[in-house]
């Protein structure tokens, strides 16, 4: 597996990442329309957009075929002042998952926002998503409890943060 800074060429692998993720991460949590509704094509417009103005991360099989993402930057809400930077998305295709990836993905993350001179991160993770477990044991703490609509259908989202991230690992 090797982890490397994505390039505008990785929009469509990366988008079926995402898509691909979703509909298993997410089946019995989103709404099922949500979820068919999503696209490859559509999604990979939008990672064209965001690889050149965000920190985006792959990691690809030793063939060459990225199995996952992760993305981040600064704090997008500005509701946690506290809180400077922000992992806005790890998503990993479920034969990969819980080999480490994830671990790796986050200290990319960490890496870059220190180097911007940020050393506090929040992540949003739907209450419903198990994932919540991996981010609680690499020391993230619950800092809010918000709720977004998809589909018509009200989810809650539980915010963790990380008040210095230079200790995280």
């Amino acid at each position: 597996m090797n982890v490397r800074k994505a390039n505008p060429n990785d929009a469509k692998s990366i988008a079926k990442v995402q898509v691909d993720s979703w509909k298993t991460t997410y089946k019995n949590i989103v709404p099922d329309e949500f979820l068919d509704r999503m696209s490859y094509v559509s999604r990979e417009q939008k990672w064209k957009d965001k690889i050149p103005k965000q920190a985006v991360f792959v990691v690809e099989t030793d063939e060459g075929e990225v199995v996952g993402f992760a993305n981040g930057g600064k704090e997008r809400t500005g509701n946690y002042p506290a809180y400077q930077g922000e992992l806005y998305a790890i998503y990993i295709l479920a034969d990969y998952q819980r080999n480490g990836i994830g671990k790796l993905f986050i200290k990319q993350i960490i890496e870059e926002l220190k180097r911007k001179d940020i050393y506090s991160m929040t992540v949003a993770v739907l209450k419903d998503n198990s994932s919540r477990k991996f981010y609680q044991s690499l020391g993230a703490k619950k800092i809010d409890t918000t709720e977004l609509e998809i589909s018509g259908e009200k989810l809650k989202e539980i915010i963790y943060g990380w008040e210095d991230i230079r200790t995280t690992f």
